[in-house]
């Protein structure tokens, strides 16, 4: 699009879809653990924790850093930590403080990686080049991943 204009879209008022998209990234190997859905509630949270901490990670110590969103506070999330707490660490961060949550930088990058100056025909076009960017991500030797510079201690 030019400067100061805006293309419009036309969409049927019934089929407003949206995909959301949770994720945890590994530290340690810059790798990501993601899973999609259609909706960003408590309920679909705690599934993704559920699979990060029992499937993904089952024998590990973990920390989590996570922002304010509500579900990310909710009972039931909550109640989920207490049962985890001998081996996850979870570290909220301050309200309006996102940029200190090293996965925002990656959210970002796959942002200007898979959507930038592109209109999709469709959502399904756009999850498919998600999905592409993820994988690209978690191959170790493809040199389009994203990394962090990170000093030795």
């Amino acid at each position: 699009m030019r400067r100061g204009e805006q293309q419009r879209i036309p969409v049927p008022p019934d089929t407003h879809h949206r995909q959301y998209l949770f994720g945890a990234y590994d530290w340690c190997d810059d790798t990501l653990c993601t899973q999609i859905s259609e909706r960003a509630n408590t309920a679909t949270c705690l599934a993704f924790l559920e699979h990060l901490v029992m499937t993904t990670y089952p024998n590990d110590l973990l920390v989590l850093v996570m922002d304010n969103a509500s579900y990310h506070k909710a009972a039931a999330v909550l109640a989920f930590f207490s049962l985890v707490e001998h081996r996850v660490l979870v570290l909220f961060l301050p309200a309006y403080c996102s940029h200190l949550n090293p996965i925002e930088r990656f959210w970002r990058f796959l942002k200007d990686r898979a959507c930038a100056n592109t209109l999709f025909p469709d959502l399904p076009t756009l999850m498919t080049t998600v999905a592409h960017v993820l994988l690209q991500q978690n191959d170790l030797s493809d040199p389009h991943r994203f990394t962090f510079s990170k000093l030795e201690l």
